[in-house]
């Protein structure tokens, strides 16, 4: 059977895309590519340019001298074909070679009767060079013109010499063959000569890539390695996250080992009370210890539930979006957590919440946590009535919970968000933690947590946030 972590590592490898290298080389290739088919292309037009002005050369001599060798006696024009000529044309030893004269009537003095003629009757003095099928064969034709200017003859005599075109498509091929292994050679010295450039040039990323290996891994001190400057964003990126996850892992560290010794000073206080219990045979002592049991169970309790609200809203403040919301949907949700959760002989608190909509962009999970945790401190700290208030000040959205008590004190109140912080007004029962969740939501959310007294009298604890631009 498979072994789950070798499957992962097959599944792994089997998804491993193409490195950076290979993917350079290709498209380096794939660019090669396109220019190789564009410069044989090119050989290959060239070529055959090269070909027809070197074979036309020949078909313009020969037509040339047959047209020089023509003559006129006793009113007939007569045509001594030249050696010479046919011998020029020999050259292209795999083609064959056509000819034919047209006196000035248009008749054919001598050669092939239906060699193609031009679409131009010739009268130019240049000769006039052409291609044709004859004899289901493509051919190359020059048309040479002999003016004849005799007593009772006057006109053009048309030379046509043509011959078929192997010879000029084998020198084509020839030239870009040649052409071909050229480019060929070349474009596989530039690929693999990229290959290495590319695996040279990505040198610095294996470094990064040993550097990151041969770490320790309760090492989350920023890299000290150079690289170069497309690299230091990388290197830059990577430094961030591990000064992020270092600040998470001390927080998470600290914030353990201060739940730790937080909730084991409560438990031993109930098993010592429950060791006692279990001896004690008088009623009354029996209930008493029962209720301090009781009273410590609750305030564990409390505890062990602002702790998960603090795990979650920390939490929460790295991977959740912030989405828009209305601050008093918050104080309704927070109002109706407190009051599901209270005792029955609590004075709950009210709302006081304007008629337009005060909106903010944040997390709808963490804004309601805080807030029931102000609500349940000033329940349980403060004096009622305990209100729930939210307003706009310029700017700002506030969402404040509001008690008729003495609050915090002026010189406690800078350090009234840290965790585990107790202040002279708070209770046995109280976690110490209320504040430090609403201190870190309003902090992860841009604003902060503002605590003053009230002209009025009494005590209000506020978030003060940023106002949203969208009050829809």
């Amino acid at each position: 059977m498979l072994d789950p972590g070798n499957a992962r590592a097959l599944a792994r490898a089997s998804r491993r895309r193409p490195s950076i290298a290979l993917r350079l080389t290709l498209a380096v290739a794939f660019i090669l590519a396109l220019a190789a088919s564009a410069a044989l292309w090119s050989a290959w037009r060239y070529g055959i340019q090269a070909a027809n002005e070197a074979y036309d050369r020949l078909l313009t001599g020969a037509s040339l001298q047959i047209a020089e060798r023509i003559s006129v006696a006793d009113g007939e024009v007569l045509v001594d074909l030249p050696s010479s000529a046919f011998e020029l044309l020999s050259l292209a030893r795999n083609d064959r070679v056509f000819y034919r004269v047209l006196g000035m009537a248009g008749e054919t003095l001598t050669g092939y009767p239906d060699l193609p003629l031009p679409d131009t009757d010739g009268s130019g003095a240049a000769p006039v060079v052409y291609d044709a099928v004859y004899s289901g064969e493509t051919v190359r034709a020059v048309m040479a013109t002999r003016p004849i200017a005799e007593r009772g003859m006057n006109g053009n005599v048309r030379v046509v010499v043509a011959h078929t075109v192997q010879e000029r498509i084998g020198l084509a091929r020839d030239i870009a063959t040649r052409a071909a292994i050229l480019v060929g050679a070349a474009g596989l010295a530039i690929v693999l000569i990229a290959w290495f450039a590319v695996r040279h040039a990505l040198a610095p990323l294996r470094r990064v890539e040993r550097a990151l290996l041969s770490r320790d891994p309760n090492d989350l001190s920023p890299f000290e390695i150079e690289t170069p400057r497309e690299l230091e964003a990388v290197v830059d990126a990577i430094n961030r996250f591990t000064r992020r996850l270092d600040r998470r892992v001390t927080a998470v560290q600290s914030f353990v080992a201060d739940a730790a010794h937080q909730l084991r000073t409560p438990i031993t206080a109930i098993r010592a009370q429950a060791q006692i219990a279990a001896s004690e045979e008088s009623p009354d002592r029996l209930r008493r210890i029962s209720r301090r049991i009781l009273d410590r169970s609750v305030a564990v309790s409390r505890l062990a539930d602002q702790l998960l609200s603090h795990a979650l809203v920390t939490h929460r403040t790295d991977s959740e979006p912030h989405a828009l919301v209305d601050l008093r949907r918050i104080a309704m949700e927070a109002e109706e957590e407190t009051r599901r959760f209270a005792d029955t002989a609590a004075e709950l608190p009210l709302l006081d919440l304007p008629e337009e909509p005060v909106t903010v962009a944040g997390d709808r999970f963490s804004l309601r946590e805080a807030v029931k945790n102000l609500a349940n401190n000033a329940m349980e700290h403060g004096r009622p009535p305990v209100a729930i208030r939210v307003s706009t000040e310029g700017a700002l959205a506030r969402i404040a919970v509001v008690d008729h008590g003495k609050g915090i004190a002026k010189e406690e109140r800078a350090s009234a968000g840290t965790r585990f912080r107790r202040n002279r007004a708070a209770s046995s029962r109280g976690a110490s933690l209320g504040l430090a969740i609403a201190h870190e939501v309003a902090i992860s959310h841009g604003g902060e947590l503002q605590l003053r007294d009230l002209d009025a009298g009494g005590f209000e604890v506020a978030l003060s946030l940023p106002l949203s631009e969208d009050r829809t």
